[in-house]
């Protein structure tokens, strides 16, 4: 495809660009980004060169550039659906100026995407790479705009569906005005596989992987067996709360666990099992707040044949069938105060007898206790037996709420995340960093669980081999004040979901901009009861230009009326 090279308006793309003043992001699209200054980058590739030498580093920078192009290719595919495939080429190009790379202009471009057949020439201008590497090194003999020629690459590379090399033809950073780049397949390149290596895994970072990996076998030989895949977490709070789980793993001591509802209390259980001794016999869990009073106990002891109407035969208990296992009773907390008198027998004596029962029964049970409710205050209030409360809370484990868990909250959502893909049988590439950044600034007043629900949610309404979106998180997150970067390069706010209505009703209305005009100073004027001054500063103008507007208007003849000074009352 080839055709007359020129940018289609990039409206749609200087409204991807956002700045917060309030949280301190800059976004493009869902993809955070930040402002560095030119002199940091290029100490940076200075650094670089001097510690892993000029083949390495321009891998690095290479790779750099390439990971941004890909990035940017996303945007090429969803922000102009529809439109001419050039138009959406140039999303590359229009971007790449927008970032302050260079400014981008279109020399020869002819491409067809299934034939994977690609040439592009386009000359960059004040490209900030080479203004750099000039600070640094002065005049060079070989092109040195690694990381822009790495984005092109990456970038054309993701819209083509095969690797295309881009190289500098021409350098400012060798003295040239200008720099210029040509792309086409690397297969086109006769030198093409001597360029292949800036676009592979860099044999320096395969080196440091290794050494890494050895540091990884040693420490795991030193340290405790891992979590069994149950429990995810490496914040502070949640490493104090599963130091104290694996000490008492071993034990047989009765444990405690609370916290605010949806924190995780049965996984904590489970894996507490697992790393007992107990870990290949039963583990049973029962929600105590979820059994009829009625029925709890014979939920928890077992039933007789004929011990009431409808007990037709006997049937075990969760004690029975937790027998040489692990009981876990979840919201403790709940339970009548007859059910806790018969459970404090259970624990002081090891039997227990089944409703309608005659006799006692040995069982061999590790209770585990769970509740969200403050036992002391339950047992103040009457609701809870004291001497009950003591045997359950031998050995209390508090587990943070996620608020508290800031460092475990991406790492929770990626798991969940692969989970719930291959459970609905889809394929996601990850979260966008705004959905991560509102995942970190959410509350979660609903904890762990709460994560679940948003993440499933998430990977249902994501698209397929898409990421998963805030919008798909969060539908009615709120966005703070936010500026973008207008046609003429200046910060400008960006219209709220408000504004966009009153224009749509502005734009229906089918009055001229010169009426709206018109009706919107008469309004002030009339508002501020004939002050001129007042008046102005309700528009935002001086006085001086709302005198201007009101005499253009008088000039142009414009119909609508001026509004009435008010008269003072008539004296009788």
């Amino acid at each position: 495809m080839s055709s007359n090279l020129k940018y289609p308006p990039d409206s749609d793309l200087r409204r991807l660009l956002r700045f917060e003043p309030d949280s301190g992001a800059i976004w493009l699209g869902d993809r955070r980004m930040v402002l560095m200054h030119t002199m940091a980058l290029a100490a940076l590739r200075q650094d670089l060169m001097s510690s892993v030498g000029p083949e390495h580093a321009r891998r690095i920078l290479t790779r750099m550039g390439y990971a941004s192009g890909l990035c940017d290719a996303e945007y090429a595919k969803k922000t102009r659906p529809g439109e001419a495939l050039q138009d959406s080429f140039m999303v590359g190009p229009q971007l790449h100026m927008l970032e302050g790379a260079a400014r981008v202009t279109p020399v020869k471009l002819t491409f067809d995407v299934p034939a994977g057949q690609f040439y592009g020439e386009f000359r960059w201008d004040h490209s900030w790479e080479a203004y750099a590497h000039r600070q640094k090194f002065g005049l060079v003999d070989d092109p040195a705009c690694w990381t822009l020629m790495g984005y092109a690459s990456g970038y054309t590379s993701a819209f083509m569906g095969r690797l295309i090399l881009f190289k500098e033809t021409l350098c400012a950073a060798c003295g040239a005005d200008h720099c210029l780049v040509v792309g086409r397949p690397i297969e086109e390149w006769p030198d093409g596989e001597a360029h292949r290596v800036y676009f592979t895994d860099d044999s320096l970072m395969e080196k440091m992987e290794a050494l890494q990996s050895q540091v990884d076998a040693l420490k795991s030989s030193l340290e405790p067996a891992s979590q069994g895949g149950l429990l995810i977490g490496a914040s502070s709070a949640f490493r104090k709360a599963y130091a104290l789980l694996q000490k008492v793993a071993q034990t047989q001591v009765t444990v405690l666990l609370t916290g605010e509802t949806g924190v995780g209390k049965e996984r904590f259980a489970r894996t507490l099992h697992a790393l007992s001794s107990r870990a290949d016999a039963p583990f049973v869990a029962v929600n105590c707040a979820a059994l009829p009073a009625e029925l709890i106990e014979a939920e928890l002891f077992g039933v007789e044949k004929g011990a009431y109407t409808g007990a037709h035969a006997a049937r075990a208990g969760r004690f029975e069938r937790a027998d040489g296992g692990t009981l876990l009773l979840d919201e403790v907390g709940e339970l009548p105060l007859a059910a806790q008198a018969k459970l404090l027998r259970v624990l002081q004596e090891g039997e227990i007898e089944r409703v309608g029962g005659e006799s006692t029964k040995k069982v061999n049970v590790r209770l585990v206790a769970a509740t969200n409710v403050d036992l002391e205050e339950a047992v103040r209030a009457g609701r809870f037996r004291r001497d009950l409360m003591y045997r359950l809370n031998v050995y209390p484990i508090c587990i943070p709420a996620l608020r508290e868990r800031q460092a475990d909250i991406e790492l929770l959502a990626q798991s969940m995340l692969a989970r719930f893909c291959a459970l609905h049988n889809k394929r996601i590439a990850g979260f966008e960093e705004r959905a991560l950044q509102a995942l970190q600034q959410h509350d979660w007043p609903g904890n762990v669980r709460e994560l679940e629900n948003l993440v499933e949610r998430g990977v249902i309404l994501a698209s397929q081999d898409g990421r998963v979106e805030v919008a798909h998180l969060f539908p009615n997150l709120p966005e703070g004040a936010q500026t973008s970067v207008d046609a003429h390069g200046h910060l400008a706010q960006l219209p709220s979901a408000q504004d966009d209505d009153l224009s749509a009703r502005i734009l229906d209305s089918g009055s001229s901009l010169e009426e709206i005009e018109a009706r919107v100073l008469d309004h002030a004027v009339a508002r501020a009861r004939g002050n001129l001054s007042e008046a102005a500063r309700l528009l935002g103008l001086t006085r001086p230009q709302l005198a201007y507007r009101q005499k253009r208007r008088s000039n142009m003849g414009a119909d609508a009326p001026t509004p009435e000074t008010p008269h003072p009352p008539e004296v009788p």
